[in-house]
């Protein structure tokens, strides 16, 4: 299983942006997928994740209302992260995530994208 993350940047407070990360290999489409992301000097924590349909996602108090998770399972599967009004405090390296054994942990990461909110 491969995951890339992509499109972090730099946006002003209460900007927008929207995270793509993009799986392949084995049979991802049939996996949940999320979205974690880890400030400097803190621990990596869990901002959304989204069932292998689509039907179904779950979100952190942080970003409720703000933040939106989707995916697209065809040949291959991408799983988006709207992120809305964004704040300084969104600020973190954001990564996907896989849940290929049903489990509840993720087995495989993806690489990272930096996502900068200025003030």
């Amino acid at each position: 299983v491969q995951l890339q993350a992509s499109g972090g940047g730099l946006v002003q407070d209460g900007g927008s942006l929207k995270l793509s990360c993009a799986a392949s290999g084995r049979i991802v489409s049939s996996h949940r997928m999320a979205w974690f992301r880890q400030a400097p000097g803190k621990e990596r924590d869990f901002v959304a994740s989204i069932t292998w349909n689509g039907r179904s996602a779950v979100y952190a108090d942080s970003v409720k209302g703000r933040f939106t998770i989707s995916r697209h399972n065809a040949r291959n599967t991408v799983v988006y992260l709207q992120m809305n009004s964004l704040k300084p405090e969104d600020t973190a390296v954001y990564y996907c995530a896989i849940d290929v054994s049903y489990d509840g942990s993720y087995d495989y990461w993806g690489q990272g994208t930096q996502v900068t909110v200025s003030s």
